[in-house]
């Protein structure tokens, strides 16, 4: 390779780098902006964290309903499941480990900014139902729980 053949190939390279880093930051009309925080605070979610704590017997199984709700203890707003990780919809089930914790998640739409504290609750047409009592509102809507049966 000739030495102009290699200087013209290193100022390519220096120039082809140069216009690469160049990051030109987007202007957004504080309008717009605004606009967008609003529908962040209008679509917040609440995620709980599950615990069904481990049984001594073989073979359990476990399933949740779509009509399982967060009662907001202040008002008459309930939010809705969005989605569940880690567990099945009724009416299928999902098998629960012989003697440990099983854990699952579930979404819900979100509660009201003045909401202190909610009722998770699975409404069915039969025994046996989730139920937790009283779950204290934090900032950041993200809680851990553990089941309980039938209420």
């Amino acid at each position: 390779m000739s030495n102009a053949v290699c200087i013209t190939h290193c100022l390519l390279f220096i120039t082809y780098k140069k216009v690469e880093e160049v990051i030109v930051k987007p202007v957004i009309a504080k309008e717009l902006l605004e606009s967008l925080q609003t529908k962040v605070e209008e679509e917040k979610q609440v995620i709980v964290h599950c615990c069904f704590p481990a049984s001594p017997f073989l073979g359990n199984l476990i399933r949740i309903w779509h009509s399982t709700y967060l009662f907001d203890n202040q008002s008459e707003h309930r939010s809705q499941l969005i989605h569940a990780e880690n567990i099945s919809i009724s009416p299928y089930w999902t098998p629960v480990p012989f003697m440990k914790d099983f854990w699952f998640t579930l979404i819900f739409s979100g509660l009201p900014k003045d909401c202190k504290s909610f009722d998770l609750k699975e409404v069915i047409p039969e025994e046996g139902g989730f139920f937790v009592e009283s779950i204290k509102r934090n900032s950041s809507d993200v809680y851990r729980v553990k089941i309980s049966e039938s209420y």
